[in-house]
């Protein structure tokens, strides 16, 4: 049975919304699902794009799965009590490399600290991710930043959260096991009331939120998502937060695109 990584947030609740297929689930954070996998204890999973890029050598991709935004993303966000560009010092959660990254990559002069400095008035903002970036949106008035937004003005592009990989040699049934999430997704898709509020009773929040949240997300990991995670990574390379962009290297599958 294929052991299959999920991410313990609200946006994976699209890709296993009916997967029709009999696997073996591990729940847990970006970061713990990035090691679990370059060490080879999951067959495949999600991985931080950034992650997947500083292990693209032990890894392959599926070719039509990611988590990606075309703009606002509302569960990426840096909470500020100061206006942006005043910025100089982020407080950044630990669960996820992809997004310290971003920050980084789009706040260049910012320095990084851990999150619990912002508590302590050690920090201009604070990163938040997930659930907890969801959460905040309803309770803090401080001003909010969407990286999605933010990455799209400053590209033009979507921005690739993540990629699902899997370390070599590649599983058994890994191909049917794409067809199964992009079956997921595309049900998910022709059912938003039910998958929102099957959502809203597992997660706690209100389903007409959950709701638009899922339509900002993007599952397709099609042509315009690939120049965005290139881009990405070419300006993380940039920022010498990379050592070398690498190519994207796919397991070999066929099926119907994801909705």
């Amino acid at each position: 049975m294929i052991k299959l990584g999920r991410i313990s947030y609200v946006n994976m609740a699209p890709i296993f919304y009916r997967v029709d297929m009999e696997v073996d689930e591990v729940q847990g954070v970006p970061t713990e699902l990035n090691r679990m996998l370059v060490d080879g204890e999951l067959d495949t999973a999600p991985i931080s794009s950034i992650e997947y890029a500083r292990n693209a050598d032990k890894l392959r991709l599926l070719p039509r799965l990611c988590v990606a935004s075309e703009g606002a993303v509302d569960s990426i966000q840096l909470v500020t009590r100061k206006p942006l560009e005043q910025v100089r010092v982020v407080a950044v959660t630990p669960e996820s490399a992809t997004s310290v990254v971003l920050t980084k990559v789009l706040l260049p002069e910012a320095g990084q600290v851990p999150l619990e400095a912002y508590e302590t008035g050690d920090a201009d903002a604070k990163l938040l991710i997930g659930d907890a970036a969801l959460k905040s949106a309803f309770e803090d008035p401080t001003p909010h930043y969407d990286l999605g937004r933010l990455w799209l003005e400053r590209t033009g592009l979507p921005m690739v959260f993540a990629v699902w990989a899997c370390p070599e040699p590649v599983a058994d049934g890994l191909a049917e096991l794409e067809d199964a999430l992009v079956a997921s997704v595309r049900m998910a898709r022709a059912e938003p009331e039910n998958l929102a509020f099957e959502a809203s009773e597992a997660y706690g929040y209100p389903a007409g939120f959950l709701a638009r949240y899922f339509e900002k997300l993007r599952y397709r990991f099609g042509p315009r998502e690939r120049a965005g995670l290139y881009t990405f990574l070419e300006m993380a390379r940039d920022h010498e937060l990379l050592e070398t962009v690498p190519e994207l290297r796919f397991v070999s599958t066929k099926g119907a695109a994801v909705a």
